[in-house]
């Protein structure tokens, strides 16, 4: 016996995968949508904002005066039912004279004095049947409705008046029916009135349609001034866009114009900012490339050259030859140590700050410098306070100047070392009797691989002041100098005081580096030109 297949029940995993379908669908939308242009979206936001603005207040509207219209309808339905009751109760039959006794003559009074609206419509009723209809002048003609006729004939012998709705195949009614009995009738009658409801918000409808195409008129408005608008407004970030493209590696002089005081023109000012430093990075980088190159270059050729020439079987001259490179490859060493510390003084780690005793440190410094040469070294003045310094650091930038001082001076010359705290400022300096800095140098002494006209090769590598300078700045002070040919220099290391400490009396002269605590051997490299 053959039996029908049994059915399979649904897959699970199908139902499953219709939430995460929706989800992907969902991504999909927001990808595409995040994928507009700035303007796009923009304007389409600010559109879509002003048609639900304008779909609520529009709803919101409609809604309102559709109830009022309905209560209109209403009121004015309830007036003509307390009207007719009153002319039942105290109307004269203009027939007779008298009170009305027959209800078909009453309903017949009634409606030629009733006045119907727009839309509205009466009709009169004697056992069941139309016996009175309005006049031709009435547009609303309630006995060309069936429906409603037969509505209106279902309603003898019900009890109460009530204002109801009666929709028909032709329209909706707002509708009541006032039924009249009296002692003496032969049949009951009763009189109808009606509004075409629908023809009441056929009105109301056409005005929000009216309204409906001003508001797509709105949108339309709002979307082509938002699209010029936000163009406007994303102009200068369009411009700094081209910028940035136009931007390259080897040239970095392009600026995106500014203009105004908003969001934009800030980012603007930000934007050409961060490609100043990013301009002077890659132009410092690019210098000390060139300036690195320039120096190696020079120790290796006089280490090629030396090496070329050489007598191999000349043991005296294999000696010199090894002797100059040994001192080219110094000289290299330092200057990859100097330019490791410059690479450093950009850390935050650059400095580590602790509460020094200025006067001791600077005796100390004092008690170092005057092993670096016979000259001599007096002790201008000691700041008795409490700094917090980079004692490693300060140390190493003050000796670096003591150097400097040594090697353009003369042998038996005066230098001085001092410390003073004046107006909230640490002052330390150096001072000689050397053979001074002309003015044009000054500036160019404290830049990367700097020399003065008067230095050589051979004295440096050019980096000492520049590491002078990167170890006060990284506390917050700066350099100075103040130097007349022939005559000496003073360096001078601007610090911050961060304690509230009293100024010093005038500096006293004249203490020597024999009443100064003990000499520590430390190792300085030299500066070119900077006495």
């Amino acid at each position: 016996m053959a039996t029908a297949p049994k059915p399979h029940p649904a897959s699970p995993a199908r139902e499953e995968s219709r939430p995460g379908d929706r989800l992907r669908t969902l991504r999909s939308l927001a990808t595409n949508w995040n994928a507009l242009p700035v303007r796009t979206r923009v304007v389409g936001l600010l559109v879509a904002l002003t048609a639900v603005a304008l779909l609520l207040s529009g709803a919101t509207a409609y809604a309102l005066q559709r109830s009022a219209t309905a209560s209109q309808v209403d009121d004015s339905l309830s007036r003509a039912v307390q009207e007719f009751r009153i002319l039942a109760q105290e109307g004269i039959d203009p027939d007779t004279g008298e009170r009305f006794s027959a209800s078909d003559q009453l309903v017949f009074t009634a409606m030629q004095r009733t006045l119907p609206a727009e839309h509205e419509g009466m009709l009169g009723f004697r056992n069941g049947e139309i016996s009175w209809t309005a006049s031709s002048a009435v547009e609303l003609r309630l006995e060309s409705d069936p429906e409603l006729v037969q509505w209106a004939a279902d309603q003898f012998g019900t009890q109460g008046v009530a204002i109801q709705t009666v929709s028909t195949a032709q329209t909706t009614y707002r509708a009541v029916a006032v039924p009249i009995h009296f002692d003496n009738d032969t049949a009951p009658s009763m009189m109808l009135l009606a509004y075409d409801f629908s023809a009441e918000l056929g009105d109301l409808d056409s005005t929000f349609l009216t309204y409906g195409l001003v508001g797509c008129g709105v949108l339309i408005v709002v979307g082509v001034a938002g699209w010029l608008l936000v163009g406007r407004l994303l102009h200068p970030l369009r411009t700094l866009q081209s910028t940035a493209a136009e931007i390259s590696g080897t040239d970095l002089r392009r600026r995106v114009p500014v203009s105004g005081q908003d969001d934009v023109a800030e980012l603007a000012k930000t934007f050409n900012e961060m490609l100043d430093r990013l301009q002077g990075a890659f132009s410092s980088q690019r210098q000390l490339l060139d300036d690195v190159g320039h120096e190696l270059r020079t120790p290796i050729t006089i280490i090629q050259g030396h090496l070329e020439l050489q007598d191999a079987e000349d043991a005296e001259d294999v000696l010199e030859v090894r002797d100059v490179a040994l001192d080219e490859l110094d000289r290299m060493r330092l200057l990859v140590d100097d330019l490791v510390t410059l690479a450093k003084s950009g850390r935050p780690d650059f400095i580590t700050a602790e509460p020094a005793d200025v006067g001791h440190l600077t005796r100390e410094v004092l008690g170092k410098a005057s092993g670096l040469g016979p000259r001599n070294w007096t002790l201008d003045h000691a700041a008795e306070v409490t700094v917090p310094l980079d004692v490693q650091r300060i140390t190493q930038a003050w000796l670096q100047l003591a150097s400097n001082a040594v090697k353009y001076s003369d042998e038996g010359s005066t230098v001085s070392i001092g410390s003073q705290a004046l107006s909230g400022t640490l002052r330390l300096w150096v001072r000689d009797q050397g053979i001074g800095i002309r003015p044009e140098d000054r500036e160019g002494i404290f830049e990367r691989f700097g020399r003065g006209s008067n230095s050589t090769r051979a004295e440096g590598s050019g980096l000492g002041l520049n590491i002078v300078t990167a170890i006060v700045r990284a506390h917050g002070g700066s350099v100075d100098v103040q130097s007349a040919p022939g005559v000496g220099s003073t360096f001078y290391l601007d610090l911050p005081l961060t304690a509230r400490q009293q100024p010093d009396r005038d500096p006293s002269d004249g203490r020597t580096a024999g009443q100064v605590g003990s000499e520590v051997s430390t190792t300085i490299h030299s500066e070119d030109g900077a006495p």
